[in-house]
């Protein structure tokens, strides 16, 4: 490309990035992804089958989005996550910090196997009734929420569609995943509650809680999503282990799912339909289609060439480099396109186990520090804006640089070190 036709394509991603990021206007965020994708190829920056083939190749990420948002919905609806969160009020017996215990747990389990998003979307109104309904004040616990989406989020390959990204057709076997990502998944949940407790522990001792809470009524629909989401994570994890991608079989489980609770209920889909937040998909398609456009511009392969560099002077150096650089990075682009970027230069050549670990460590992780890292944070922001509580950047800042850098270190050097 000429330097101005490079230069301009540049800006078009930049601007593009930032506006999923910002919302300028309050559009949605896919809007400006796709606005983006289109004025690349519209102004010959980008071949238009290139743009396709970016597209393509987001297709295992497409299937695994439908079929977790399906899942996610359906849970929702029928009441799955409301009863899970009234049983761990009931079960703190008046205790905050009891509670506070329980619904990390919770948020942990969610997280790692139907993904951070469906923690973001679905577990955080139904953490902020039950605590309302315990009279409890609900932001320690909603944090709980934001927070455990990420730091759990690489447990399992389907505990966040960033894995696939960084993976894409290399994800390893299960076996292999867990060897290499339990003890970092460990430190970061565990470092992470107790950061989390620290910045929260004023605020708990002051709590007052009903012990009197209505547990919700878990209609033969809502144990049939319950049943459907433990199919789910046992087909996944089988899928994971025989290496096989892992988006046609989420897919594939949250239609069959939906399916025998629409014939059971004799209810209509398009309810559940209305509920999915398809937009997703035209953001994801639209960021894709970007980081074909940097691959283009030879964006990927200076990467690439300095992580070499880099592993041929110290491996273990530059896999904290990598892992430190991609966190802080999330923070300024969003951690779906720093992804994407990052599993493009994962996928250009041949790298050390322990570099493609950072990344993906820094991948996930790092979003903890801002509102802006994940779109697993922009959703509970989101989800936080519809019950009328304001979190502000810097709130969520002072808990983030505080909880981030101990369980982002502590995880980097089981990875590497280990």
């Amino acid at each position: 490309m000429f330097a101005h036709t490079t230069w301009l394509a540049y800006a078009i991603i930049i601007l593009a990035t930032a506006g999923v990021i910002i919302r300028p206007f309050r559009l949605p965020e896919a809007i400006w992804a796709v606005a983006g994708a289109i004025l690349l190829v519209a102004l010959g920056l980008l071949p238009w089958t290139d743009a396709l083939a970016g597209i393509r190749k987001g297709v295992d990420v497409y299937l695994f989005l439908i079929g977790m948002m399906l899942i996610a919905e359906l849970a929702r609806r029928e009441g799955l996550f409301d009863y899970l969160a009234a049983y761990a009020v009931e079960h703190a017996r008046g205790s905050p910090q009891l509670l506070f215990l329980l619904v990390y747990a919770v948020g942990t389990l969610v997280t790692v196997l139907l993904s951070n998003d469906a923690t973001a979307i679905v577990l955080t109104p139904a953490v902020y009734a039950a605590t309302r309904a315990a009279g409890a004040s609900p932001l320690p616990y909603l944090y709980v929420c934001a927070f455990i989406a990420n730091a759990a989020s690489f447990v399992l390959p389907i505990s966040n569609p960033a894995n696939l990204v960084v993976f894409g057709e290399r994800m390893p076997h299960l076996t292999e995943w867990l060897r290499q990502f339990t003890v970092p998944s460990i430190a970061a949940i565990a470092l992470t509650y107790v950061a989390l407790w620290l910045t929260q522990r004023r605020a708990l001792r002051d709590e007052q809680l009903r012990t009197d809470v209505e547990k919700p009524h878990l209609s033969r629909e809502g144990w049939l999503a319950a049943f459907g989401i433990i199919a789910i994570a046992a087909v996944l994890l089988t899928a994971s282990a025989l290496d096989v991608q892992l988006g046609l079989p989420t897919f594939v489980c949250g239609v069959v799912t939906a399916a025998a609770i629409l014939v059971v209920s004799r209810q209509s889909p398009w309810p559940i339909l209305k509920g999915v937040s398809w937009g997703v998909l035209p953001l994801v398609g639209g960021l894709f289609v970007m980081v074909e456009g940097l691959s283009l511009l030879g964006a990927i392969g200076q990467l690439s060439a300095w992580l070499h560099q880099g592993v041929s002077h110290s491996p273990a150096g530059t896999a904290w480099a990598a892992g430190l650089i991609t966190a802080v990075a999330d923070n300024i682009a969003n951690n779906l396109p720093v992804g994407l970027v990052a599993g493009s230069v994962a996928a250009s050549d041949h790298l050390p186990h322990e570099v493609i670990r950072a990344i993906l460590i820094g991948v996930d992780l790092g979003p903890n520090i801002s509102v802006t890292g994940s779109l697993a944070t922009i959703l509970w922001l989101t989800a936080l804006r519809r019950e009328k509580i304001e979190v502000s950047a810097w709130q969520f800042l002072k808990i983030g640089l505080v909880a981030t850098p101990p369980a982002l270190i502590a995880a980097l050097a089981a990875a590497i070190l280990g």
